[in-house]
């Protein structure tokens, strides 16, 4: 039998994804990977307007914890990513899907971390906004960042490319 905070974060979850089927929100689609879990969804998300990344389709997958809202989801980008705020396995960086309370590097403050109040809506308005705005001051991808601050049009290119390709995978 499933623990009373296990039910909650499972009947949150189909809240969010029933507001999310009702009002789209501009910019990605999510939905269940498989209809018996909850806690695994697949997003898409478009690239953002007058960004490096516009025109692209971009696969990804949501992966929430059991005591979700309290702790935040991974997202993890199925298709390829050139991004200083995305590791080479495709996990996103970014500060609201850290554990909330203090960094212990004391980078982050804690109201930038995760917060219950966050939902897949702004999580995904926070990745969007990271494809048009990335934070080279803390990279989960080095190679990318040192491309984006020391090569940019090498950057641009190898962006472009992985644009392209994934408009061709649909």
């Amino acid at each position: 039998m499933a623990s009373p905070a296990t039910l909650q974060s499972a009947l949150l979850l189909q809240k969010q994804l029933k507001e999310l089927s009702k009002h789209p929100v501009e910019g990605f689609s999510a939905g269940l990977v498989d209809n018996e879990n909850i806690y695994e969804w697949e997003i898409m998300i478009i690239g953002p307007p007058d960004t490096l990344y516009e025109g692209g389709f971009f696969k990804a997958r949501m992966s929430f914890p059991k005591d979700y809202p309290l702790m935040p989801p991974k997202l993890r980008f199925i298709s390829e990513m050139w991004h200083p705020n995305v590791y080479p396995d495709g996990e996103v960086c970014i500060s609201i899907l850290h554990p909330p309370g203090e960094d212990k590097y004391g980078y982050e403050d804690a109201g930038e971390r995760w917060m219950p109040v966050h939902t897949v809506e702004t999580i995904l308005l926070s990745v969007i906004s990271m494809l048009s705005t990335p934070n080279d001051e803390s990279p989960a991808n080095i190679e990318a960042a040192k491309d984006w601050r020391e090569d940019y049009p090498a950057f641009k290119k190898k962006v472009q490319r992985i644009v392209r390709r994934s408009a061709d995978m649909l």
